[in-house]
């Protein structure tokens, strides 16, 4: 009807559940921002995703959880076509991620921001440096004005307001953290991806990435997407809950649903992270 073949319908009559089964289109799917279908993906001959299943909801925190091993990392590599899947799709905004070349993929890569584990900062760069970094890449002729304007108003949400000058070495583990994030978010970006944000973090540093995690939501009104293995902190940021197990989601819903769900994996993991048994 006139629709590229790299674009879908909002609206997917035959999507299907978790166990692979068709399933009527899920009410209010037209708020979907990312779409995962079916989506296998092999490295010799071992299968790591066997069947992922998936939508991520415009302003939502889906939180994808998983052991380390579990193919959470390919599964993000994916959603930003960093990684071509052997079959199935990603869909975002409605767009073909397997039927777009790599410009195309390029124009959708500026739709996402990313927070590294590590907040992979430039050591030699001030904060003000490391979090204009994008803009002077992508926009080049932009005024230094303009520049200072669009990092002190981020800066000032994530409340780093006179940190400007500061190096990475002088912050601490979660003040570098909400420096990455002002650094994805400068470009202003509708998807925030968060690569295991508090692997590594002490108690006080993790409850101060969570709250990071949260304020972003609320604040700058972008859709966040975090793989992790941390129980504790993804029910607390979490609007939904995936768990990625034996290549596929194997449980999926609010984290009330997650904690009493009925799947051996996810009551063994549950149990011994969020329950600390």
């Amino acid at each position: 009807m006139g629709r590229l073949e790299s674009e879908m319908p909002r609206q997917r009559p035959e999507e299907k559940d978790v166990a692979g089964h068709p399933r009527a289109a899920d009410k209010g799917s037209s708020d979907v921002i990312i779409s995962i279908r079916d989506l296998h993906k092999s490295f010799g001959g071992h299968e790591v995703l066997k069947g992922v299943n998936l939508d991520v909801e415009v302003g939502s925190t889906v939180v994808i959880l998983g052991v380390s091993g579990s193919g959470k990392s390919v599964l993000m590599k994916h959603v930003i076509g960093l990684l071509r899947p052997d079959s199935g799709d990603v869909f975002v905004d409605g767009r073909s991620l397997s039927r777009t070349d790599e410009h195309g993929l390029q124009e959708v890569r500026r739709g996402f921001g990313m927070v590294f584990q590590t907040a992979a900062l430039f050591d030699s760069m001030s904060v003000y440096g490391n979090v204009s970094f994008p803009l002077r890449e992508h926009f080049r002729k932009m005024p230094e004005s303009e520049i200072r304007e669009r990092v002190s108003e981020k800066l000032a949400i994530l409340g780093l307001s006179g940190h400007e000058d500061k190096f990475p070495g002088e912050l601490s583990g979660g003040m570098r953290k909400r420096v990455g994030l002002a650094r994805a978010v400068i470009m202003e970006p509708k998807i925030v991806l968060y690569d295991e944000p508090t692997t590594g973090l002490d108690p006080i540093t993790t409850d101060d990435v969570d709250n990071m995690i949260m304020q972003a939501r609320e604040a700058l009104q972008v859709t966040s997407v975090v793989i992790s293995h941390d129980i504790r902190s993804a029910f607390k940021v979490a609007t939904k809950l995936a768990v990625l197990y034996d290549g596929r989601i194997v449980a999926e819903g609010q984290p009330e649903e997650i904690a009493n769900h009925p799947h051996p994996h996810v009551r063994k993991f549950v149990g011994t992270h969020f329950h600390g048994s």
